[in-house]
């Protein structure tokens, strides 16, 4: 029996994959503890009987921790690294050397975001492995070779950050770890040349899935089976900046009624602040709206619902794509910020979507959009095809079986 640890942020994204590997481990008799931020989303996601260690956030007070919804391009990523990236990691460090010190792990999985897990496993000579949440980051850390000012800046922000929290004569780069990156896609979506420069300490697993919590109000007999059925959503971080978006979804589908109906994931209730007076009178006793064409909601069991839709409009944010693809469902993709903009080229280099821009599309080319996606089978069969792959990679099951291999762990009976 080993022990692992991981060590994840605060975000739903960067969690949930690796629910589906600490459960398989926890299966085949292992220990699986957790470092976190937010012990209560890891308990969330995980279960309530999930063993965590609670770790300090950044401590951000005014506008500090609020990014602008305009930033873009290198002023976006100075945001991310600076603002969040570097703060978390400083702030987790201590929880994470107390968190290896008490539960004594054989690995420590590290989020590609979350580096006072690799930083401080370094330094405390414990063997780590990457959890690759978004395959943007291979082809970010691949295009750093066109943009040395940017690689040099990122070098020592880095340096200087090992040097607080890290084993000053460590060389590791804290998102890649030196002995094992899990990454949860294939090269059929990434592109074959992805994450050269990591060489061949990557491990293509595919999606991990598994049983997420859900509530059991969602009025599954409203979907008419007559009809395509569409899923809308943003994702859980851009609920500030998607109202625009979502009413001109909402506008397309409602033109597309007589053959199509939508779910929109709401969170906000963005569409309900600029709701005209026959949309407030569809509202219902949990502030959701719904009618006959478009059913609004607050969230949404995404997977189960990904079983039963034929298109997916998104942000391009990594797990929803995967997850899409992994029951080889096409897309319309919007990316806003971050990694989006890479996710949405991998859809669209694979065939599998359509890319549309989310601050100008209009309702008729979102309608032309979906409708592309739905009726030129071209893009069901690339979303099918990547679906074929992202099965045969082995999901959480291959990547709890490498974990397995770098603990010096013999993989279980149920692994072979």
């Amino acid at each position: 029996m080993s022990g692992f640890l991981f060590v994840v942020p605060p975000l739903v994204g960067h969690i949930n994959p690796t629910v589906g590997v600490a459960a398989e481990l926890a299966a085949r008799g292992h220990r699986v503890a957790w470092a976190s931020a937010d012990p209560g989303l890891v308990r969330r996601l995980a279960g309530d009987e999930a063993v965590v260690f609670p770790c300090a956030g950044p401590v951000l007070t005014g506008e500090d921790g609020v990014r602008p919804a305009e930033l873009r391009g290198p002023e976006a990523l100075k945001f991310l690294w600076e603002r969040f990236l570097v703060p978390l990691a400083e702030a987790m460090a201590p929880g994470v050397r107390a968190a290896i010190g008490e539960f004594g792990p054989d690995v420590v999985v590290a989020d590609q975001q979350a580096f006072a897990g690799g930083l401080v496993a370094e330094r405390m000579r414990v063997p780590w492995a990457t959890s690759s949440t978004t395959s943007a980051e291979f082809t970010f850390a691949d295009a750093l070779a066109g943009m040395p000012k940017v690689a040099d800046w990122l070098d020592t922000l880095l340096h200087d950050l090992r040097g607080r929290i890290g084993d000053p004569s460590g060389t590791a780069d804290p998102r890649f770890s030196p002995h094992l990156v899990l990454a949860f896609s294939t090269p059929e979506l990434v592109g074959s040349g992805a994450g050269a420069g990591a060489g061949d300490r990557i491990r293509w697993v595919g999606p991990s899935m598994a049983t997420r919590p859900t509530s059991a109000d969602f009025p599954w007999t409203w979907l008419d089976p007559a009809r395509a059925t569409l899923l809308v959503t943003l994702g859980t971080a851009n609920t500030d900046v998607g109202a625009r978006f979502l009413a001109e979804c909402r506008d397309a589908l409602r033109c597309r009624a007589d053959r199509m109906q939508a779910v929109i994931v709401d969170p906000a209730n963005v569409l309900g602040a600029n709701a005209d007076l026959d949309d407030l009178n569809d509202l219902n006793d949990m502030g959701e709206k719904d009618d006959k064409d478009v059913l609004i909601r607050s969230s949404v069991p995404q997977l189960p619902l990904l079983e039963r839709v034929d298109a997916v409009v998104c942000h391009a944010g990594h797990n929803t794509v995967c997850e899409a693809l992994w029951h080889g469902v096409p897309l319309v993709v919007a990316p806003i910020r971050d990694d989006q903009p890479v996710v949405a080229g991998q859809v669209v280099d694979a065939g599998a979507g359509i890319r549309v821009r989310f601050g100008r599309v209009t309702a008729p080319k979102l309608g032309a959009a979906i409708d592309a996606v739905l009726h030129e089978p071209g893009y069901r069969a690339a979303a099918e095809r990547i679906r074929t792959a992202f099965r045969a990679a082995g999901g959480a099951r291959a990547a709890a079986t490498h974990l397995e291999e770098l603990a010096g762990a013999t993989p279980s009976k149920e692994a072979t």
